[in-house]
């Protein structure tokens, strides 16, 4: 990753911080964007790294212009990896019908508005990347997830279609699809259950940055489960 231009959505979160910090230290230079308006601490740092903190990805202009002012600051895109998103449990008869539309909006249109302002960028990359966030709960939803894996399945029929539309234009657009990942508020949800069969952020890191890779160019449409041992 020596010297791409990755943009990281979400990038303040959990996986965001993850992804960001392992492509740092693979010599990419970095914009981290996230609707948080401060960044957390350890985040990297330094002239190979811009932060754009209260971006609202739901909103087209606000996208557009964050991808815009990475492309200025370095000259180009490379790869944009879509972390952005949120979840919900709840059931269908006794949760919010607006969480429906919340999970599509902050999951599936974050990706499809950042992917859009990206593509005029990418497109003039030697070799550009979109790697997406899906989930192994869309392929068979459990109890409470509906919304989430509705949401979810959004983002990898986008994966599928963008990666038809781009591919004359040596773009890949690929998803990774975790199972549970090791968060502390995973773990403090579910404190019964052992984190050690779920997949670590640095791990689900390394698998997002080989499809974002110039290694990767074989590589587009797929949607790659990250399971661990769940």
């Amino acid at each position: 990753m020596a010297g791409r231009v990755v943009v990281i959505t979400g990038a303040f979160g959990v996986l965001g911080q993850a992804v960001a910090k392992a492509a740092a230290g693979q010599g990419a230079r970095l914009a981290l964007i996230d609707f948080a308006k401060d960044a957390p601490a350890g985040l990297p740092s330094g002239p190979e790294v811009l932060v754009l903190p209260g971006v609202d990805l739901t909103e087209a202009n606000q996208a557009g212009a964050a991808l815009d002012a990475a492309a200025d600051r370095f000259g180009g895109i490379d790869a944009l990896l879509n972390v952005a998103g949120g979840f919900t449990w709840e059931t269908l008869q006794e949760g919010s019908i607006g969480s429906w539309p919340a999970m599509y909006r902050l999951n599936v249109l974050t990706a499809a508005n950042a992917s859009r302002s990206a593509i005029p960028h990418l497109k003039r990359s030697a070799a550009g990347r979109i790697v997406n966030v899906g989930s192994s709960a869309a392929l068979k939803a459990a109890m409470g997830m509906g919304a989430y894996a509705a949401a979810k399945a959004g983002v990898h029929s986008l994966t599928q279609a963008l990666a038809e539309e781009l591919k004359g234009d040596d773009i890949t657009v690929n998803a990774v699809l975790p199972s549970i990942i090791d968060t502390p508020q995973n773990r403090a949800d579910m404190p019964g259950v052992d984190p050690a069969t779920w997949v670590a952020p640095d791990d689900l890191a390394a698998v997002m940055l080989f499809l974002a890779s110039e290694a990767a160019r074989a590589v587009t449409g797929a949607l790659m489960p990250v399971t661990g041992r769940v």
